[in-house]
């Protein structure tokens, strides 16, 4: 689960990024919940009693056009009306976070040395594009290591990887795994099915039977009780008990991506 916080003193802009956001994690199959703020009083004020957030993102011009720049006290109690630069630096300087990945949001284009020093992930400017939101997104999963397109696996005391969009299925057999990727070539290896499935989920794979997982990318068709693949002559069978919730993930695989 990722946790994340919007913290904009415009309702719409809060409200496109909310939206733009449950957009893409919806179709990185990535679970997440979103907080909305709309003060740097109230959203540090949030933090500093608790809550948890691994990505930020932070207005610069809170109360635009009003009293800025109000600052902290000095005990690092935030004031009124202080800019989304200061909340940056209470985050990281007081509360000594270093691990939150913070996006700052602006009009203006003028910020970038004044955020040096917070190490911001990245600066997004108003009006807001999705494709801007989704490259940011992209960038902390990979920086964070949450997507790193890889699928692991041991033989012996090695550790080997695999290009996710190179498997086409995994096949489970006597303890033993067998992944199929593309070009023919194969990998054979002692495994839990299930395990495997667990990290290969979030890449939309589907599990359609307890001796086969199957990638989506690379299912031509989907029949009642099979699946026809690239790159593979046989149809994989769908276990019986699988066929209901096999189609369900299918489809909504199908509808996420459309979107």
């Amino acid at each position: 689960m990722i946790h994340i916080a919007i913290c904009d003193d415009e309702t719409k802009i809060g409200a496109e990024l909310e939206n733009a956001l449950t957009k893409v994690f919806g179709k990185l199959n990535i679970r997440h919940d979103i907080d909305v703020l709309f003060s740097g009083e109230e959203f540090y004020k949030k933090i500093e009693a608790g809550a948890h957030y691994d990505l930020i993102f932070l207005d610069i011009e809170f109360a635009k056009g009003g009293k800025t720049g109000a600052g902290r006290s000095p005990n690092g109690e935030l004031l009124a009306h202080a800019t989304g630069i200061e909340v940056g630096r209470l985050i990281r300087d007081v509360l000594q976070n270093h691990l939150a990945s913070i996006v700052y949001i602006s009009w203006e284009k003028k910020y970038a040395l004044q955020l040096f020093d917070i190490q911001p992930l990245n600066f997004l400017v108003k009006p807001l594009q999705y494709e801007k939101i989704e490259e940011v997104v992209r960038k902390y999963l990979v920086i964070t290591g949450l997507w790193s397109g890889e699928f692991t696996y041991k033989i012996g005391h090695d550790t080997f990887k695999a290009q996710v969009k190179d498997i086409i299925y995994l096949e489970s057999y006597d303890r033993k795994l067998v992944l199929h990727l593309s070009g023919g070539k194969k990998e054979e290896f002692y495994g839990s099915i299930k395990e495997a499935y667990d990290q290969l989920k979030r890449f939309d794979f589907l599990f359609i039977h307890k001796s086969y997982v199957v990638n989506y990318d690379y299912v031509t068709a989907l029949k009642f009780n099979q699946v026809l693949l690239i790159g593979s002559q046989m149809p994989i069978p769908i276990s019986k008990h699988r066929q209901n919730e096999v189609r369900e993930r299918y489809y909504e695989i199908m509808k996420r991506r459309m979107m």
